[in-house]
């Protein structure tokens, strides 16, 4: 995908909100002009009780939207849920916005542009259905591209799923940019996709050509900056994605890592085996566990910790939980979307600097 101008979205989450992962990260860190919400429970009010400074309705139906002031151009599917399957309950919007001359944008794992009644209702009336999701038509393996001179890769990897891995690359990036660094984001998933408007989600790619994919991209991101912050994705000891952490270590060959981890999540969400219990790991092993994995193609070091502390409401609480995990750690520790990136890009940037093999 080559990045496109500044669009108009409604995005769809009915009823389905507050588990918004993609609305929330569009809207948060998107480029594209966000009319409203499409959410029935949450009509009337705004995103901003949410996200402040984001002052989105929430209207309850597609006609109100197309009623007002500013028309949207495309309904985005604003959900990633688990195994990436379209409620049911959805199809009536997505055809009532198809039927309305909008686009539809889906980060599903199930394609739109494969469902025949979707298809036709499209052909009918020329809209586009648009699957971030699906696979490029470049199957190639890795072959073993060396990072280009000048050039600073750095991979965020996590202790979870869901946690901040992209929303840590683009502060970083932001933080870097206004610093007057060159700094790029390469994304590997349908949200950053989204929000950059470009990139490949890598979890859809087949599996002998994932890591030659990551290679790929670094190299179109190696072209776009000169400081490269590869969007991570799952977990090295996640039961169900650890498949594509691996890839993305592996095709990416960072040169340093920063660790993304929310403080007081016990474990894993992965509740198919009730009898089972899969605990969020010990930072330190688990510091050395991605240095050893990533070190088997190419050296790389964990050279920050980025913080989700929203499990803590008060600021100083966790302050608190920042600075212990630092002591612990003994690496720069910050929550760069809750307080900022300020602190920690010097810190990322100077110890990346440092690396002798960079």
């Amino acid at each position: 995908m080559l990045p496109s101008a500044p669009r108009r979205f409604v995005i769809l989450t009915e009823g389905l909100f507050h588990d918004a992962k993609t609305a929330m990260g569009v809207i948060r860190y998107g480029k594209d002009t966000i009319v409203a919400v499409l959410d029935s429970t949450m009509a009337g009010r705004s995103v901003g009780e949410f996200m402040p400074g984001f002052d989105v309705p929430f209207v309850g139906s597609l006609a109100e939207t197309l009623a007002g002031p500013i028309r949207p151009e495309g309904l985005l599917i604003g959900i990633a849920p688990t195994g990436g399957k379209l409620p049911p309950s959805w199809r009536s919007h997505i055809l009532h916005a198809i039927d309305a001359g909008l686009d539809i944008h889906s980060g599903l794992h199930e394609l739109v542009g494969d469902d025949p009644e979707f298809a036709a209702a499209a052909a009918a009336v020329g809209t586009r259905l648009i699957d971030y999701r699906r696979p490029p038509a470049r199957m190639e393996t890795t072959v073993g591209r060396r990072h280009s001179p000048g050039k600073r890769v750095i991979l965020t990897v996590g202790t979870d799923c869901a946690i901040g891995k992209m929303s840590v690359a683009l502060e970083l990036v932001a933080e870097a940019r206004r610093d007057g660094a060159a700094a790029v984001m390469v994304p590997t998933g349908q949200t950053g996709m989204m929000i950059e408007g470009w990139g490949v989600a890598v979890d859809r790619v087949i599996s002998d050509f994932t890591n030659g994919t990551v290679e790929w991209l670094v190299e179109q991101g190696e072209g776009r900056g000169d400081w490269v912050f590869v969007e991570g994705q799952g977990s090295i000891d996640h039961p169900a994605y650890s498949a594509v952490t691996v890839g993305l270590i592996h095709g990416a060959t960072p040169h340093a890592m920063i660790l993304v981890h929310k403080p007081g999540l016990a474990e894993h969400d992965f509740d198919h085996l009730p009898e089972a219990s899969f605990p969020i790991a010990d930072l330190p092993p688990f510091i050395e566990m991605h240095e050893r994995i990533a070190g088997m193609i190419a050296p790389s070091k964990v050279v920050a910790i980025a913080l989700n502390t929203s499990l803590y409401p008060d600021d100083n609480d966790a302050r608190r939980v920042i600075d212990s995990i630092a002591g612990e750690t003994g690496l720069p520790a910050d929550d760069p979307v809750r307080f900022g990136a300020a602190r920690l890009w010097p810190a990322v940037r100077d110890a990346v600097d440092a690396l002798p093999w960079v």
